[in-house]
């Protein structure tokens, strides 16, 4: 059966760049990648197709033999490339370390690491009053992050120069170490398993491939978020190493106490103190909310703790739903610094009220206390 061509079996042009072409066969590989299909042919087939057009195409001598003899190249020893495509050679380890460590989260066949890494996800408390989490806000921050030196585009090494090979480990980030019968592979303590070095490193990131600096974001703060929520900003957190891609920046937000609201999931609750002559002769209130004020009507008779609920007066659900209540406890005040005439006023009233008939929960309350010393065994 004839095989496809290596350019149609990863889907690259002719002139390709070398990024080009590991990100085709990083895409197409992960789909077909023996872990992920287990027990799957076709799959496996596939996977080593990819594979070995990836190692004909990453080869600048391989590719120029197989531009002028096609396939015939490396089935009859043509081109002088020295014989076909190996599954264990050298030159696939490396294929399979680079590409997949990264991907599968291990090491390739030869045992090192990808040098390739993500950048870390950042969080970043944001404190908010509660009208802003209520209503919605667009808020700049300043985050410090670590990001790409611009210098030297984050390889780390000087503009003109390039990481080198490291020579104790021949690239292949581990080492293996024999001991009599027993042989252990350790990380190459020379590149700490990056597998290449910077030999003379970038003056403006000390060969780190990254530095510091504080960005500014706008960030928007969508209505009824409540405290612990989070707002994503993708790509916004460190940079990669290597041509790793960034992380996340995840805005944490923080609803401050309120002078007058506090907030129980959609609703939204407020002390309103009244005076004794309110509670007892009814009257009609002016209370606050956090789009202005309405009018509240309270009976006669109200005693203190009492709450009145104040229809779709509280918070729209960042999620959805319908708008919760404002929901207002009245707090009876005892009149206080009173002059001898209110004080002569009220011992008057005092002669006239009839416990059982204007203090009903008084009178009960002291039945409760007499039976109960009554039923005690002393």
């Amino acid at each position: 059966m004839a095989k496809r061509d290596y350019y149609e079996t990863l889907g690259v042009s002719a002139d390709f760049s070398e990024g080009d072409l590991k990100k085709a066969y990083r895409r197409l590989a992960m789909k077909c990648h023996p872990d992920r299909n287990p027990g799957d042919a076709d799959a496996e087939a596939r996977f080593k197709e990819l594979s070995e057009a990836y190692e004909v195409l990453s080869d600048p001598e391989k590719r120029a033999a197989y531009d002028r003899y096609g396939h015939e190249a490396f089935e009859g020893g043509m081109g002088g490339s020295g014989g076909g495509f190996h599954e264990g050679s050298a030159s696939f380890s490396d294929i399979f370390g680079d590409v997949f460590g990264d991907i599968f989260g291990g090491a390739g066949p030869g045992g090192g690491r990808s040098s390739v890494q993500r950048g870390s996800d950042l969080r970043y408390t944001l404190d908010l009053s509660l009208e802003e989490a209520v209503f919605g806000v667009e808020k700049t921050i300043r985050v410090p992050r670590l990001t790409e030196c611009d210098t030297c585009q984050g390889s780390g090494a000087k503009p003109g120069s390039s990481p080198k090979t490291c020579q104790t480990c021949n690239g292949q980030g581990q080492v293996r170490m024999q001991q009599g019968f027993f042989a252990i592979q350790q990380t190459c303590p020379r590149c700490h398993g990056q597998g290449k070095m910077v030999t003379d490193p970038c003056g403006d990131c000390r060969g780190q491939g990254r530095r510091e600096e504080t960005k500014t974001l706008s960030v928007k703060i969508p209505a009824g978020v409540d405290t612990g929520d989070r707002v994503r900003l993708s790509g916004e957190g460190e940079a990669g190493v290597n041509g790793g891609s960034a992380g996340d920046l995840y805005v944490q937000v923080n609803v401050k106490a309120h002078r007058i609201f506090t907030r129980d999931g959609k609703d939204l609750y407020c002390e309103v103190p009244i005076s004794f002559t309110d509670a007892a002769l009814g009257g009609e209130l002016e209370v606050p909310t956090l789009d202005g004020r309405v009018k509240l009507k309270v009976p006669d008779g109200t005693q203190t703790g009492k709450l009145f609920r104040v229809r779709a007066k509280g918070v729209k659900p960042v999620r959805g739903g319908a708008q919760g209540d404002l929901l207002c406890r009245v707090m009876v005040e005892t009149p206080v610094n009173l002059t001898s005439k209110q004080r002569e006023l009220l011992e008057e009233l005092h002669q006239t009220l009839n416990h059982k008939t204007h203090a009903p929960k008084r009178e009960g309350w002291f039945d409760s206390v007499k039976s109960f010393f009554d039923e005690m065994k002393f």
